[in-house]
C-alpha cells in the first residue's frame, strides 16, 4: 500500500505522506492553479497533472522528481478542422431552443481525466476529445475513429456529418456546455482494451486500440429520457473497473449506480435509494474482489451536499445485493461535503477521498472507520493514491 496521496484542488497539488501515524499535507506545486486531476504514471513514475489555469487556460504539468519540481509537458491541441456538433443554447427563459445541434470548432475547454498503458497515455477533455500518446508525453494526437464516431455525428472533418449528435454536455470551466470524457480505463490483461465514459452519452468500449469503438450501454436507465432505456443518452459519472477481474465495472450515474458482470455488455441498476445510495460521483472497486464496490451518495443533482448532514461511505461486498453505511469518524451532523467524481481512491485496505469543503478523510480498514486528515484545503478535486 502506498504511503502518499496525490491531492488535486482548485488552488494547487497537495501531497498527503504518511510518517509513523499521522498523515501531513503540504503544498507541492501549482500553487493557485485549478488541478483537475493528478496521478502517478504507474509505467513510468512520473507524475502528472491536468490544469485549468484561470489565465493560461488548460495545461498538462510533470514532475520526474516525486514532485520536488514540476514542468510545463507537451500540450494537448485540437487539429485544424476539428469539429463537433453542440447541443442547442438554452433561451432566457430556461426553455429548450428549437435549434438543434450546432457546429462548432473544437478548442481546448478543459483537461478532465489521464490514464496509462504500457506504451500510452490517454487524457481525456471537453469537449469529448480523446488524447494519445505513444511517446510518453511528449506528443498527443487526437483520437479519430472515436472523435468520428457515428453516435456524435460522424466525419465532421470531411463535411456537415449526419447533423445527429447523442453526445450532450457538461459545463467546463467556463461555463460552456460540451460533451465531456471524464473516464479512461485501460484492461491491465490487455491493453489494446479500452473504456471510455463520456458526460452526456453513456460508455464505449474499444478492443483494437482505439482503431474502433462501440457503445456499452445495455441496462442503463436514464429518467430524462422518453425512453430510459435508449442506447445513448446516458451520464456516467465516473466508471471504475476491478483490476484482477477486469470484466467486473462499476458506475455511479446520475441516474443510480450501475454494475457489469460481463464486460460493460450489460449493466444492471443496483441504487438502494431508501438507503441513500442512488446518486453521487465517484465509485472505488477492489483490486482483486470485483463484487466490492465504495460510493460516496449525496442529495439529489438540485441539492449537492452529504445526505441529511452526516456524511457516509456506502460499501458493497456482495455484487450491489446489499450496502452497508460505513460512519465511523466522519461528520454526522452540519456536513455540507460534496465529493466529486475523482476524489475517491483506493489502495489495498486504503481508502481516501476529499471533498468540496477542502476536507480529506483516510480509512485504512476498508472504510470500517476514518480519519480527517486535513481540513481547509481547496476545494479538492482528485484523489489518487501513489
Amino acid at each position: 500500500m502506498s504511503d502518499r496521496i496525490l491531492v488535486g484542488t482548485r488552488k494547487g497539488t497537495f501531497l498527503v505522506e504518511k510518517a509513523g501515524r499521522r498523515w501531513n499535507a503540504r503544498l507541492a506545486g501549482h500553487p493557485g492553479v485549478g488541478v483537475n486531476f493528478v496521478v502517478r504514471d504507474p509505467w513510468s513514475g512520473t507524475l502528472w497533472a491536468a490544469l485549468g489555469h484561470g489565465h493560461w487556460g488548460a495545461k498538462l504539468s510533470r514532475s520526474t522528481d516525486e514532485g520536488a519540481t514540476w514542468e510545463d509537458a507537451a500540450q494537448v491541441r485540437y487539429p485544424e478542422g476539428a469539429r463537433y456538433l453542440a447541443p442547442p443554447e438554452p433561451t432566457e427563459d430556461g426553455s429548450e431552443s428549437q435549434l438543434g445541434p450546432q457546429l462548432k470548432d473544437a478548442t481546448l475547454l478543459k483537461l478532465w481525466t489521464l490514464a496509462f498503458g504500457p506504451k500510452h497515455m490517454y487524457v481525456g477533455t471537453i469537449p469529448g476529445g480523446l488524447f494519445v500518446s505513444e511517446d510518453g508525453g511528449e506528443s498527443f494526437a487526437l483520437n479519430r475513429p472515436l472523435w468520428d464516431h457515428e453516435s456524435r455525428g460522424g466525419d465532421l472533418f470531411a463535411g456537415e456529418g449526419s447533423g445527429l449528435t447523442h453526445w450532450y454536455g457538461t459545463p467546463a470551466s467556463d461555463g460552456e456546455f460540451a460533451p465531456g470524457i471524464h473516464s479512461i480505463l485501460v484492461d491491465p490483461n490487455d491493453a489494446a482494451h479500452l473504456y471510455v465514459a463520456i458526460s452526456t452519452a453513456g460508455v464505449l468500449e474499444s478492443k483494437d486500440g482505439g482503431a474502433t469503438w462501440h457503445g456499452r450501454n445495455r441496462g442503463m436507465l436514464m429518467d430524462y429520457l422518453p425512453n430510459p432505456a435508449a442506447d445513448w443518452g446516458h451520464d456516467p459519472h465516473a466508471i471504475e473497473l476491478c483490476p484482477g477481474q477486469p470484466d467486473h465495472l462499476w458506475q455511479q450515474n446520475h441516474c443510480g449506480v450501475f454494475v457489469s458482470f460481463d464486460g460493460a455488455e450489460n449493466w444492471k441498476k443496483v441504487s438502494r435509494p431508501e438507503q441513500g445510495v442512488h446518486f453521487g460521483f465517484p465509485v472505488a472497486v477492489d483490486a482483486r474482489e470485483g463484487r466490492t464496490a465504495w460510493l460516496v451518495p449525496g442529495k439529489a443533482d438540485s441539492q449537492r451536499t452529504a445526505i441529511d448532514g452526516g456524511l457516509f461511505v456506502a460499501r458493497t461486498q456482495d455484487g450491489g445485493d446489499s450496502w452497508e453505511d460505513l460512519r465511523e469518524g466522519l461528520p454526522q451532523e452540519n456536513a455540507f461535503d460534496v465529493v466529486y467524481r475523482h476524489a475517491l481512491g483506493n489502495d489495498g485496505d486504503r481508502l481516501a477521498f476529499g471533498s468540496t469543503t477542502g476536507n480529506l478523510y483516510v480509512s485504512e480498514d476498508r472504510g470500517e472507520s476514518w480519519q480527517t486528515v486535513a481540513n481547509n484545503l481547496p476545494p479538492v478535486y482528485s484523489v489518487r493514491f501513489g
